[in-house]
């Protein structure tokens, strides 16, 4: 049956395309400053979580190492399905077509819930078999049994409020999604220590009280999500006649995008299989200063990431040198960021460390990592930045090369030198990796700009 025309009327952000005018700077800023405030809420409460397990015990701490990469490839996976319904959903609001991009956002979470579901599902049931895969073994793999069965019951929620927030910057919305991942990860920091030594007379769960504050955190973003999609703005509108040629467009994008976006925490699985050799204290290093750096490269995500809602608006548009002027923003804020953390480390990783963990070989595992790969984050940014333009403009092949070439020649180098400069030789192929694939990024998705530009041009002269 076909979809009867209804009148929608305007209400906040989501009534036309915020983007395509006024200064680009404060609509960065502004996108960016939301982003990065929920970013390192997210992660500042990851960094925590890790502060509360070590004293609970090194199994604990690196149990947690062990999950972060699968916990980031099914958020990875899940977040490609949103890019994707974010895009295409962007160019229409640019186009002027409202009515079409809340189609987009409604068919994109039903994707995104069906998706969840399942992948919760078959985890759950295997979730012993999954990590011994990458190492974990005896008491470690018992405490990730024991985290990841219960995060799998909150999996969904968390999948369909990260979804969300992308559609809802789509829109046009620069705060809310800020503000819905910042307060669910302040509830998970608050309620967390709680539930982890057992205050206030509650049973301490040690590491399951950690997967409980993610379950009962992401619930709490997803009804506030709910609340902008049903309430707020009105956006959900389910049209069965439509769903199918919608969700080829979404998944023409968002297909190449999970894989893209899978190829970082596979890279980090890889990275913690090859640490594993070195021993249980070497693994718990590198989760503390991949935590310690993720409050720096969150903040570079922010602002990456937020180019994609003024690309897509803009393109959709035909404001082309907008798009132009986007990224050359977003790479400038990108290497000052890089710059400055890179600064900071040198000077004070030690004490970082310090404060999370007093185990030698921990200490000094996290310092050589916070040695040498905070310089190459300017690097890491740009090559997201191309990643997240070829995306928004839905070429999303470019993207997906992009990712995978960068992650095979980290894997070549690491193998290559961690026989000779053990584990510090696979943080300098962390580093070298990112500092090849930004500018390779870089200069391709200008080339492609100047193709997409000159045969729009030719289109609509």
């Amino acid at each position: 049956m076909a979809e009867v025309p209804v009148s929608i009327p305007p209400t906040g952000p989501s009534s036309g395309p915020r983007f395509v005018e006024g200064p680009l700077s404060g609509h960065l800023l502004r996108l960016s400053g939301f982003m990065t405030m929920g970013f390192l809420a997210m992660t500042v409460t990851m960094l925590v979580e890790a502060v509360f397990l070590g004293l609970v015990s090194k199994e604990a701490l690196a149990a947690i190492t062990f999950v972060f990469p699968v916990m980031m490839g099914l958020s990875a996976l899940t977040r490609g399905i949103g890019t994707g319904a974010s895009v295409v959903l962007a160019r229409a609001m640019g186009a002027g077509e409202r009515s079409r991009a809340t189609q987009f956002a409604t068919h994109g979470l039903s994707l995104v819930l069906v998706f969840t579901v399942v992948v919760s599902g078959l985890l759950y049931e295997n979730t012993s078999a999954v990590f011994n895969l990458i190492g974990a073994e005896g008491d470690v793999l018992a405490e990730v049994v024991s985290y990841v069965r219960i995060w799998c019951i909150g999996f969904p929620a968390f999948g369909l409020a990260t979804s969300g927030m992308l559609i809802m910057r789509a829109f046009g919305d620069a705060s809310f999604p800020g503000w819905v991942m910042t307060l669910g990860a302040l509830l998970q920091m608050a309620i967390g220590p709680f539930l982890i030594f057992g205050w206030i007379g509650l049973p301490a769960m040690g590491i399951e009280g950690a997967a409980w504050a993610f379950v009962i955190a992401r619930t709490f973003s997803l009804v506030l999500s709910a609340y902008w999609f049903f309430f707020r703005e009105r956006v959900m509108r389910f049209d069965l006649s439509t769903w199918a040629a919608s969700s080829r467009e979404i998944l023409h994008v968002g297909i190449p995008a999970s894989l893209a976006n899978l190829v970082q925490p596979v890279s980090t699985a890889v990275t913690t299989y090859l640490l594993a050799a070195f021993g249980v204290g070497i693994v718990a290093g590198f989760g503390v200063a991949s935590r310690i750096e993720s409050v720096i490269f969150m903040t570079i995500i922010g602002v990456t990431s937020s180019a994609a809602p003024l690309v897509g608006q803009n393109w959709g548009a035909k404001r082309h040198q907008r798009v132009v002027d986007t990224l050359n923003l977003c790479v400038r804020y990108s290497f000052v960021i890089s710059c400055t953390a890179a600064v900071i480390m040198w000077f004070g990783a030690e004490y970082f460390v310090a404060l999370i963990n007093e185990d030698l070989a921990l200490r000094e595992t996290a310092t050589a990592y916070l040695y040498i790969v905070p310089i190459a984050l300017g690097f890491m940014g740009m090559a997201n930045l191309a990643i997240t333009t070829f995306n928004a403009l839905s070429k999303p092949g470019p993207a997906l090369v992009l990712s995978v070439g960068q992650t095979l020649f980290y894997l070549a180098i690491a193998l290559l030198v961690r026989e000779l400069y053990g584990y510090v030789g696979i943080f300098f192929a962390i580093g070298l990796a990112s500092v090849t694939a930004g500018p390779i990024g870089w200069f391709w998705i200008h080339r492609v700009l100047r193709k997409s530009r000159s045969i729009d041009d030719r289109s609509h002269p």
